[in-house]
């Protein structure tokens, strides 16, 4: 079957070619997938996509339109996809619903201890051979609280991450995960959770239910000096909201991997043109924000995990079976 992969990473091209290499015609492309590269996959039966691709109504329509049937998201999530339209136009869809949790966990933790150990600044100083320690100043996670907001499998990797460290834990989710309740985790509502941790990590879906999960009254209700980490999905938390409660000082520090518009800026090169998106440039300012380019599932055993999901969701598609990553059986 011919396949057209979109925003193919070069470090994932070798492992798709080799995976698909004698299954299937694989073609990559560095591009993402907008509406207007959308009709490059034209005569090309399935499509494979990144997270940050756009699959609204008007993508998918010119998709259908080439001929396109099959589309496989190299991702768990799937919030940029229009599931029912997809469904009306008899698109099957189908994404990677499981990955290495302790890519993402790790992740998370390097973000936190970045920011509350200011490696970053420190790093920039000693590159100039300023070896003060003025500003640099950070905390013993030791004996500390730790919030976790979404207690499924990388949150459970966060969590022992934080249990090892010796810290309370407290969490939030709509189930109670028994592995993290082994490891002393309190569940409470998350008004008690942002007002008690000194770090909260997020870890959920992004849905309609939870955008802006952490809006200005939920920011404004955290701790002045507590970490805050969002390895997720960036429309859990109001930029904007962030940024005001930033400008007034608060916060020890903020790591963020995800920026919710970060489409069309992360995994490209804007180093010449710029951006002009004035909130993230904001956000850029405060010395105690580090930001990164949604790479925390980026290791290779995760890598590695998704092209071969993503391989076998291909293969199952052209053979007629369904498997548990189809989000949109074939029509």
């Amino acid at each position: 079957m011919d396949v057209l992969a979109f925003g193919v990473q070069a470090d994932e091209k070798p492992l798709l070619e080799r995976a698909f290499a004698g299954r299937h015609d694989l073609r990559c492309l560095d591009v993402f997938l907008t509406e207007d590269t959308a009709p490059l996959a034209a005569g090309h039966e399935a499509v494979s996509t990144s997270v940050n691709a756009d699959l609204g109504a008007r993508v998918l329509r010119v998709l259908a339109e080439g001929g396109t049937r099959m589309v496989a998201q190299r991702s768990t999530g799937f919030n940029n996809i229009d599931l029912d339209v997809a469904r009306d136009l008899g698109l099957t869809v189908a994404r990677v619903s499981y990955y290495s949790p302790y890519a993402v966990a790790e992740f998370a933790w390097t973000l936190a201890m970045a920011v509350n150990r200011r490696i970053v600044r420190a790093a920039h100083r000693t590159r100039d051979f300023d070896f003060r320690l003025d500003g640099l100043l950070g905390r013993d996670m030791r004996g500390r609280t730790a919030g976790v907001l979404g207690t499924g499998k990388i949150g459970e990797a966060f969590a022992r991450i934080a249990h090892g460290f010796g810290m309370r834990l407290l969490g939030w989710d709509l189930a109670e995960n028994p592995a993290c309740l082994d490891l002393g985790m309190e569940y409470v509502g998350k008004d008690e959770l942002l007002a008690s941790c000194d770090l909260v990590s997020l870890h959920v879906p992004l849905t309609s239910g939870t955008r802006h999960l952490l809006d200005a009254s939920a920011l404004a209700s955290m701790k002045d000096d507590a970490i805050l980490v969002n390895s997720s999905r960036g429309g859990l938390v109001d930029t904007d909201a962030l940024v005001a409660e930033l400008r007034a000082g608060r916060f020890a520090g903020v790591g963020l991997d995800v920026y919710e518009s970060e489409a069309g800026l992360f995994y490209l090169d804007k180093s010449i043109e710029g951006v002009d998106d004035d909130t993230l440039a904001r956000l850029m300012t405060f010395p105690n924000v580090l930001v990164t380019s949604h790479q925390a599932y980026y290791t290779a055993e995760a890598v590695g995990q998704i092209v071969e999901a993503t391989l076998r969701n291909v293969t199952d598609y052209a053979e007629g079976r369904r498997n548990e990553n189809v989000l949109v059986p074939a029509g």
